[in-house]
């Protein structure tokens, strides 16, 4: 840790320092998503860009960049969108480049974890992608050669008064800082103000001694990337239906971003806020029946433990759903798991248990006079006077074995509350635009139980650093750890990051460390997501494939699977078992072909005919089962709200049918023949939009009249 931070009021002569300070090739890292200082960024590649002698390696991931559309439509849509949302938010030069295939030769960018899709087909991007576990990416840092690491803070107050914040990003810094601390490894550190990011408190609150420089540059502070809320379709919520009923009350809770996080929140609290309604929901879905299920309120809550804090996790701490406090003291949270001491409240019998497990000694010293207090055990302004607690004109005796003392203890000194617990520990956070007005307006008491802290707390047991495993058992009781993928086989192995051609898609991130804590852990599971089918240019595919040239995790790491059709207990079960229920949460219209290879393969019994109940696995049908929920408002199109207004959505809606067409020639030959027949205009509002109003080649009119034909 630094003596004292050099604080510098402009980005350009902070560059200045990073170029003197740096000889030979800087080897920048820097935090995932919103912790990226992007004007510093920006400042330092354009001049090592402009200078062919000097060399930059940038070591990140998920790079975010505001919307681009990708043909004229797109781009008239989007230009007064991306304005309104993403503001002044400046995208990252470096991003740009690699997208446009422009990195120049002096320039390195190699990303552990790419934002889903963005990069297929760009070699720059597939040669340089660092193919880890997020919780080794520090260690991977320094096998990098990392010497500079920079990151966007939060801070409060001016000068030498003034305190930051790791904000969104606590996940990686301070490990790489220990790191090469302990190695004793020279690591040039910055920290760039931005005004903008939520102050949040706890583990996320350093000294500015932390850094070497800390910049203070009103130039650095912008908007937030917002990543709107996608709609939430019928098969998303049937999938977040099914999960929803996994969770256990009391239990921790894991999920991620995008619409199938958003399902599986709204999910929980149609759960809890409307019993008999989802209750007939899941029954609808369910073939078998709902035994089993978890279908009850949560009056014990859940804790949120998770890589990726998210807009679905906030709106579920404001439904008081996540809202099941943990302690940072293995003995204290056991006693409460155990039910031998309230979850909140403080009684003579927190006192009396912490005494009788040893936590506590008598006569009481300092350490546990701390330990007490901590907590809110023993109210805050007792002290130790040698052998006595005092408080005001009352002392007693530390020995709390006599129960004359004991008894004037649990009377006069005793709080009312256990104090410092946590309700949501996160990694990093990423939202839309509300979801950060709210952490930054959030009161100080609910924000208190909110703990943004490092990945590899998060992501592991068993660490030397990050915590002893110990107390993190005791606290993740009953987890379910909700995670997505691209495709499972039907022997249960699960393809999420990367195509079998080696092409990645992301990237591994947490999603290892998450299944195996769900098998390390004797009470949690693994929920693994997917939709059914996939549609792209080669036409609709079924998720669930009998094999695959690449895996992420391996079948022997199985557990349940969730499709919109239904989820599939697999832990335990022998190869033949996995394959029938995976057959059975499938598409039915490739379900027979699934069989077919099964058998083929001597996996499944010549005899086996999948059941009648299951053979109705079908968009449709889904959609008949799910209509009258969503009309009746427990199931909308966006729970937790959106950016665009009711005339972007309906223009959203259909540019969506038409990108679909074009890729699929004959369906665009009959929504052509359809447009012609039927001869609509779209409202001239509309057209302005998408610069159609003064359409006169025949494509502009052929696109005109197709657009028209979709609202």
């Amino acid at each position: 840790m630094s003596a004292a931070a050099l604080y510098i009021d402009r980005i350009d002569a902070a560059v200045d320092h990073v170029l003197d300070t740096i000889q030979g090739e800087i080897v920048l890292g820097l935090p995932l998503g919103i912790g990226k200082p992007n004007p510093l960024v920006n400042a330092l590649y354009r001049r090592v860009k402009a200078n062919p002698a000097r060399k930059l390696r940038i070591i990140t991931a998920l790079s975010l960049g505001k919307p681009v559309g990708h043909s004229e439509l797109e781009q008239h849509f989007l230009e007064p969108l991306v304005h309104r949302i993403f503001g002044d938010y400046p995208d990252l030069d470096y991003m740009v480049d690699l997208r446009a295939k422009a990195l120049p030769p002096n320039i390195e960018v190699r990303e552990f974890f790419m934002k889903t899709g963005d990069y297929l087909g760009n070699a720059a991007a597939q040669q340089g992608y660092i193919s880890t576990n997020y919780t080794f990416v520090a260690r991977d840092m320094d096998v990098q050669g990392m010497n500079v690491i920079a990151q966007a803070v939060a801070a409060r107050g001016e000068g030498k008064s003034m305190r930051l914040s790791l904000s969104s990003n606590p996940d990686v810094t301070s490990e790489v800082i220990e790191r090469y601390a302990q190695l004793g490894k020279p690591l040039l550190k910055i920290a760039v103000v931005n005004r903008k990011m939520p102050f949040m408190p706890n583990g996320a609150e350093v000294a500015p001694a932390m850094f070497d420089i800390v910049v203070t540059d009103p130039a650095a502070t912008h908007t937030l990337f917002g990543a709107p809320n996608n709609k939430v379709t019928h098969a998303d919520y049937a999938i977040g239906l099914h999960a929803a009923s996994l969770v256990a009350d009391g239990g921790t809770l894991q999920i991620g971003i995008g619409s199938l996080g958003d399902a599986i929140a709204q999910g929980l609290i149609v759960r809890d806020r409307h019993g008999a309604e989802f209750r007939r929901m899941l029954e609808s879905l369910c073939p078998d029946g709902v035994e089993g299920r978890e279908l009850g309120r949560f009056d014990r809550g859940l804790y949120g433990c998770s890589e990726m804090f998210v807009n679905g996790f906030l709106r579920l701490i404001e439904a008081g759903i996540v809202r099941r406090e943990v302690f940072g003291d293995t003995v204290l949270q056991e006693l409460i798991n155990s039910g031998r001491i309230a979850e909140t409240t403080v009684a003579p019998e927190t006192l009396r248990a912490l005494l009788d497990v040893g936590r506590v000694r008598s006569p009481l010293d300092a350490r546990d006079l701390a330990f007490l207090q901590r907590f809110g055990i023993v109210r805050p302004e007792v002290r130790l006077d040698g052998e006595k607690l005092v408080l005001g004109d009352m002392r007693c005796s530390t020995n709390l074995l006599d129960e004359e003392n004991f008894e004037a203890v649990a009377t006069q000194m005793l709080g009312t509350r256990l104090t410092s617990g946590i309700f949501m520990t996160g990694g990093f956070f990423i939202g839309p635009q509300d979801f950060y007005e709210r952490l930054r307006t959030m009161p100080p008491q609910e924000l208190a139980k909110i703990d943004m802290t490092r990945i590899d707390f998060i992501n592991q047991l068993y660490s030397t650093s990050a915590g002893p495993g110990e107390l993190k058992c005791a606290q993740r009781r009953k987890a379910r750890f909700m995670n997505t993928t691209m495709m499972v086989t039907a022997l249960g192995a699960a393809v999420s990051d990367a195509l079998e051609s080696g092409e990645v898609v992301s990237g591994v991130g947490g999603q290892y460390n998450f299944v195996a804590m769900a098998h390390a852990l004797p009470d949690a599971r693994l929920v693994m997501m997917l939709r059914a089918t996939h549609d792209n240019k080669d036409g609709l595919k079924s998720s669930i494939v009998w094999s695959y040239g690449h895996v992420t995790i391996p079948r022997h790491l199985r557990d349940i699977v969730v499709t919109e059709y239904g989820a599939a207990d697999l832990r335990g079960q022998p190869d033949s078992e996995v394959i029938q229920r995976l057959i059975a949460v499938a598409d039915s219209r490739f379900q027979d072909d699934l069989v077919r290879q099964a058998k083929a393969h001597g996996k499944l019994p010549r005899g086996y005919e999948v059941p009648e109940r299951y053979r109705h696995n079908l968009p449709q049908v889904l959609d008949d089962k799910l209509s009258p929920w969503a009309q009746a408002g427990l199931l909308p199109d966006f729970p937790f709200g959106t950016d665009l207004t009711d005339d972007e959505l309906h223009i959203v809606r259909a540019l969506k049918k038409l990108k679909h067409a074009s890729a699929h020639p004959m369906e665009l030959v009959e929504m052509t023949l359809k447009s012609v027949w039927e001869g609509k205009e779209a409202p001239r509002s509309y057209l302005e939009r998408l610069g159609l109003t003064e359409a006169h080649s025949f494509r502009d009119l052929f696109v005109r009249r197709l657009f028209a034909g979709n609202l």
